[in-house]
């Protein structure tokens, strides 16, 4: 299945290299504020002594009626609630427009990427934050889950 999919990123400063010039990249996966709050907190923390960039990654579903450079929530109102997430300029984002969260995170994120997802405490009841997070490590993605 062919995967549509529309790319928008937020200007940021040019960020560091790291040993040769390779550059670790944290990916943070858009989940809600509160929860993402606290994994970009996490990702700042880890990404401090190692001088690694971070990307927030939003991955926002299209329903199939309208096409997919028409989201229902205008790009608007969702720059200002990653806003409202993050100030930090040297978080780079990529809202990612799509049919489907799953797949698209899937191909966004290369296959040693460093994922962090900030999840609900609950253990007892499933959510799809947990689902995400055990799907990628499925697919070879290091994920680290900040329960909130």
């Amino acid at each position: 299945m062919a995967q549509n999919l529309v790319r928008t990123q937020l200007p940021i400063p040019d960020p560091g290299r790291i040993d040769g010039g390779h550059q670790l990249d944290l990916k943070v996966i858009f989940t809600d504020p509160l929860r993402t709050a606290a994994a970009i907190i996490t990702a700042r923390t880890m990404a401090s002594g190692l001088g690694a960039r971070i990307t927030l990654l939003v991955a926002q579903v299209v329903p199939y009626p309208l096409p997919l450079s028409a989201p229902p929530v205008s790009p608007e109102f969702t720059q200002k609630l990653i806003e409202s997430v993050t100030t930090d300029p040297a978080t780079a984002v990529e809202i990612l427009l799509c049919r489907d969260r799953y797949e698209t995170l899937h191909h966004a994120l290369s296959p040693d990427s460093v994922v962090i997802v900030g999840a609900r405490k609950r253990h007892w009841w499933p959510c799809w934050e947990r689902k995400l997070a055990k799907l990628l490590r499925h697919d070879g993605r290091r994920v680290l889950v900040i329960a909130v």
